[in-house]
């Protein structure tokens, strides 16, 4: 490459063009030359260029071309530059269009080596994602299991453990033993914000050890969250009935494209089947939804075969999220090189991180939400890190605090625990 000009030599050095091909790469150097580009139109370039070819778009010299062709005059670089943006912002602004994929031949996310830690690292916080600037269920998380063996092109967790490894805390029994609970509070508890709840199943006594935590404190719910179908365990030992197991639901066509590694929507629902015939409570997430073509009927047909499957007594809550990314996440998902159309959606400002508008949000919840009509008065539904606004909008009511949804949260699934015994 030519490196004469001082911006092409730091654009050279950027992660984002960096992380670009050789063809991508000589293309933008090219565009350089042509149109006298400030580092900063080059690094806008290098961002277009990743986003396209994850929507498997056009390449940006094959759309600027295009451009120069249609032009009766030659073009500057802000006119350049204003259209490449309007295309972007263009896809952006419009549903995602998912394909079907060849299963056969489709990237599967590389096995990652499994390890016992013994570091003095805390196991027992506060859900990451808590904020006060958002209707919050104010979730405790155990951190058993740190980092996922799926592979979720949107997924955080991708984020924080990024060194290709699965560390089991080898502590982690004792660690939970001295967790001190208040006997008077009850607690909502989550296992698998670090990672999949199941995916690795009982390896190194992971999973008995949040049963006898769970059985021996009786004021907590405990929830294992998970997108596999890994439930022997489960199916074969004495579980507490103070847990339950949820399972994040989305379209096979989602799955097939953007969840890579996870267990099909059929597999995810016959194990809760599964688990819920045993006299196990099960959840729902119904987490992230997204603005596609033809979400609307994918997610009412999912609907359906959750209402044909269960009935409400069987089930401890529904929730309802979609994507939601820092900046950090979305730098990570540009890095990979895998194809994913998750960032092409129309994003705003949400309480400090990126999502859609509020206007989708509406649409694609209200969506879901209305299918489950029938069920409205026998189940919790509730809606993962959003504002106040956006639970008016679907619900008609938002919770005035916090703590108020915690409770309401705790006693509603706590309740259907109580029944299933009796029954």
């Amino acid at each position: 490459m030519n490196l004469a000009s001082p911006k092409i030599s730091q654009i050279e050095k950027d992660k984002v063009f960096l992380n670009l091909d050789n063809d991508a790469k000589q293309d933008i150097i090219s565009l350089s030359s042509r149109y006298r580009f400030s580092f900063q139109d080059l690094r806008q370039l290098s961002i277009i260029a990743t986003d396209f070819y994850m929507w498997d778009n056009e390449t940006v010299m094959e759309c600027i071309e295009k451009f120069e062709l249609s032009s009766n005059n030659p073009l500057n670089k802000k006119e350049v530059m204003s259209h490449i943006k309007g295309e972007w912002n263009k896809l952006k602004s419009s549903k995602i269009k998912y394909e079907e994929i060849d299963k056969l031949n489709t990237q599967r996310p590389k096995p990652r080596k499994v390890e016992l830690n013994d570091q003095n690292n805390e196991v027992f916080g506060m859900c990451p994602v808590a904020s006060e600037k958002t209707v919050c269920c104010n979730l405790m998380t155990i951190d058993a299991v740190q980092g996922c063996s799926l592979g979720c092109s949107y997924c955080s967790i991708q984020t924080f453990y990024s060194d290709g490894k699965i560390s089991i805390d080898k502590n982690l029994a004792e660690k939970l033993a001295n967790i001190p609970l208040d006997p008077n509070k009850k607690y909502h508890i989550g296992s698998g914000q670090s990672s999949d709840s199941l995916a690795i199943g009982n390896r190194e006594g992971v999973l008995d050890a949040q049963l006898d935590f769970a059985r021996n404190n009786s004021n907590i719910i405990l929830e294992f969250k998970t997108k596999s179908n890994n439930i022997s365990h489960l199916l074969k030992t004495d579980i507490p009935k103070n847990v339950f197991v949820s399972w994040s639901l989305n379209p096979q066509l989602f799955i097939d494209n953007e969840e890579h590694g996870t267990a099909s929507l059929q597999e995810r629902l016959n194990s809760a089947k599964k688990l819920s015939d045993k006299g196990v409570l099960v959840g729902f997430h119904f987490h992230p939804i997204v603005y596609y073509e033809g979400y609307e009927n994918d997610y009412k047909n999912i609907v359906k075969k959750v209402m044909s499957m269960f009935h409400p007594s069987q089930v401890a809550m529904i929730s309802m999220g979609t994507l939601t990314f820092i900046k950090p996440a979305i730098n990570k998902l540009r890095s990979t090189g895998l194809k994913s159309k998750v960032l092409q959606i129309p994003m705003e400002d949400a309480v400090g991180k990126s999502s859609y508008t509020k206007e989708v949000k509406k649409e694609i919840f209200s969506n879901v939400y209305d299918e489950f009509s029938s069920w409205h008065k026998d189940l919790f539904f509730y809606l993962c890190m959003e504002e106040s606004s956006i639970w008016e909008m679907v619900f008609g009511d938002y919770y005035k605090s916090n703590t108020d949804f915690e409770t309401a949260l705790f006693e509603s699934v706590s309740s259907k625990m109580d029944a299933l015994q009796v029954v």
